[in-house]
C-alpha cells in the first residue's frame, strides 16, 4: 500500500497539460499514458491538436528576439540551477520514468543523472560561444565571425530515454539563444513535463521553452515544421520517420540535426579478455532492456572463444530477474508495449527457423505487461531478418567470424552506421578496427559510449549532426561573416 502510495504520489507531481508562453494549458482531447508492466493507465494529459501546436510555436517565436539578447552568463545560471533541480529529485524523477516505461528504477536513477549532465555541460558551453577576427590576406579589409542562434527550434524525442533525450536537446538550444517547441513521445510523456516544470521553477522566461503532447504527430507537427518562423529541427527517432521529416524541412531549407536508427555490431576477438567481453556486451545489450539505438544488435565472435564467450554470456544472461522496474533487483523490465513484444518474437522466430539456436529464454512469458525474456541466440545465420533490423528488446544474437577482414565486413554491411563496439587486447589492432568501421561512435573494449562530453550521433542512414559535446552547441548557431572595408 505504502508503495502505491509512492508511486500514486510521483504520477500527481506531474503536468498534464500543454505548456504554452509560460502557462499551464488544457486541452478537450485527451492521451492517456500506460504503466508498461500492468497495462493500466497512470494518467491522462493534454492531446494537442495543429492550432494548440502553432500557438506554441507563436509563443517561441515572440519569445526569441528577447531570449537571443540574453546574457550568455544568464542563460548559463537557468541551466545550473536546472541542473540542481535534477539531482535533488533524482528519485521522483526515476519513478515517474520507471513508471511510464518501465526501464528498472537504478538504471532510471542513472538516466536522471546523465540528463542533468547536459545542463551543467551546456550550461558550461553558454558562455564559451565564440568568432573570429583577421585581416584579408589581401589587405584592404577585415573579417569578423560571429555565430549566432539559428532562431526557434522544433525538438522531437523518443519514448526510450525520455529525459535524457529532452535535456540533450534543449540543453544546447537553450545554451545557444534559442527558443523551442518540444514534443515527447506520446508513450512516455511524462519525463517531459515534469522535466519543464524543473524549468520553469529553475527560472526560464516564458515562451523559451513550450510543450506540445500529442496522439497525431504527423498532423500537429508538420505545419509547425513547414512554417518558415520554424528554423531548426531536431529529431531523434527511426530512420524512416527522420526521412520523412528531412523531405518536410527541405521545403523552407531548415537546419536539421538527426539522430536515426542503428544496427550495432559487437566484435569480440580471439585475444580478447572475455570477461571485460561479457561485462561490455551485457552493458551493450541490455541497457534499457535493450532498447536503446547504440544497443548491440550483431554479436560477432571470432570462432576460436565464440563457444566459451556464448556459454558465458548465456549464464550471465540467464540469471536476470524480470519484473516491474520498481521492485528490487530486476534488470529486465517490460518493453515498452505489446507491439514492442510481439515484434522482438517474430525477429527470434525467424532466426531460429533459418538455424539458429536458442541457448536461454526465446518464448514470451505468460504474465500481465509487455515482457520478453533475456534471450541468447547462436549460430545466428546472415540472413536472419534481426541481423538487418533492429532487435529492441532483450536478445543477444551471436554469430561467428574468422578473420578480421571478414569481422569489419560483417560489420560494416549494414545501410547504418551509428555505433560500434570491438574488444581485442592487441592495440594495434583495436585502433586500426575502430578506423576501418563505418561508425560515428567506436566502443573499444567498453559496452557503453554515450557521455554528455563526447560528440553522439551515426553516419550513413544513422543521421546527422551531433549532439553534446564541443560541437553540440553548432547545431544550434548560424555564422555570420563580417566584411569590413578599411
Amino acid at each position: 500500500m505504502a508503495e502505491n502510495a509512492r508511486e500514486n504520489d510521483a504520477i500527481a507531481s506531474v503536468p498534464t497539460q500543454l505548456f504554452i508562453g509560460g502557462e499551464w494549458v488544457d486541452t478537450a482531447k485527451k492521451l492517456p499514458v500506460e504503466d508498461p508492466s500492468t497495462g493500466e493507465v497512470l494518467v491522462e494529459i493534454a492531446d494537442a491538436d495543429p492550432e494548440e501546436a502553432m500557438r506554441a510555436l507563436d509563443a517561441a517565436d515572440a519569445a526569441q528576439a528577447d531570449w537571443a539578447r540574453t546574457a550568455p552568463r544568464e542563460r548559463s545560471e537557468i541551466l545550473s540551477r536546472a541542473y540542481d533541480l535534477l539531482m535533488a529529485e533524482q528519485d521522483r524523477l526515476a519513478l515517474i520514468m520507471t513508471l511510464e516505461m518501465g526501464k528498472p528504477l537504478p538504471e532510471a536513477k542513472g538516466e536522471i543523472a546523465y540528463a542533468a549532465e547536459f545542463f551543467r555541460w551546456f550550461a558550461e558551453e553558454a558562455v564559451r560561444i565564440d568568432g573570429g577576427y583577421m585581416t584579408a590576406p589581401a589587405g584592404g579589409a577585415q573579417f569578423m565571425v560571429a555565430k549566432e542562434p539559428v532562431g526557434p527550434c522544433v525538438l522531437i524525442t523518443p519514448w526510450n530515454f525520455p529525459m535524457a533525450m529532452g535535456t540533450r536537446k534543449i540543453g544546447p538550444a537553450l545554451a545557444a539563444g534559442c527558443t523551442a517547441v518540444i514534443k515527447p513521445a506520446s508513450l512516455t510523456p511524462l519525463s517531459t513535463l515534469a522535466l519543464v516544470d524543473i524549468l520553469v521553477r529553475a527560472g526560464l522566461p516564458k515562451g523559451v521553452v513550450n510543450v506540445v503532447t500529442t496522439s497525431h504527430t504527423d498532423d500537429v507537427m508538420t505545419p509547425i515544421i513547414l512554417d518558415p518562423r520554424s528554423r531548426k529541427l531536431s529529431f531523434t527517432g527511426s530512420t524512416p520517420v527522420g526521412k520523412h521529416l528531412l523531405e518536410l524541412a527541405a521545403k523552407t531549407v531548415m537546419k536539421t540535426s538527426m539522430e536515426l536508427g542503428g544496427n550495432a555490431p559487437f566484435l569480440v576477438f580471439e585475444d580478447a579478455d572475455l570477461d571485460v567481453a561479457v561485462e561490455g556486451a551485457m552493458a551493450a545489450k541490455m541497457r534499457n532492456i535493450g532498447q536503446a539505438c547504440t544497443a548491440a544488435n550483431r554479436i560477432l565472435v571470432q570462432r576460436p572463444v565464440a563457444e566459451e564467450f556464448s556459454r558465458r554470456l548465456t549464464e550471465r544472461m540467464g540469471q536476470l530477474a524480470m519484473g516491474r522496474g520498481v521492485e528490487d533487483d530486476v534488470v529486465v523490465g517490460p518493453l515498452v508495449n505489446q507491439g514492442a513484444v510481439e515484434k522482438v518474437h517474430e525477429l527470434v522466430t525467424d532466426a531460429v527457423e533459418r538455424g539458429a539456436t536458442v541457448a536461454v529464454g526465446g518464448s514470451p512469458v505468460d504474465r500481465e505487461g509487455h515482457f520478453y525474456p533475456a534471450t541468447v541466440l547462436t549460430g545466428v545465420p546472415a540472413e536472419a531478418d534481426l541481423t538487418s533490423t533492429e532487435i529492441f528488446g532483450p536478445v543477444a544474437a551471436i554469430t561467428e567470424f574468422d578473420t578480421e577482414e571478414e569481422a569489419v565486413r560483417m560489420a560494416n554491411d549494414t545501410p547504418f552506421g551509428l555505433v560500434s563496439f570491438l574488444f581485442t587486447q592487441d592495440l594495434n589492432r583495436g585502433l586500426r578496427v575502430s578506423h576501418a568501421l563505418e561508425a560515428g561512435m567506436v566502443g573499444l573494449n567498453q559496452g557503453v559510449v554515450s557521455n554528455p562530453a563526447a560528440p553522439f550521433g551515426g553516419v550513413k542512414e544513422s543521421g546527422l549532426g551531433r549532439e553534446g559535446g564541443f560541437t553540440g552547441i553548432d547545431e544550434f548557431l548560424e555564422t555570420k561573416y563580417i566584411g569590413v572595408k578599411m
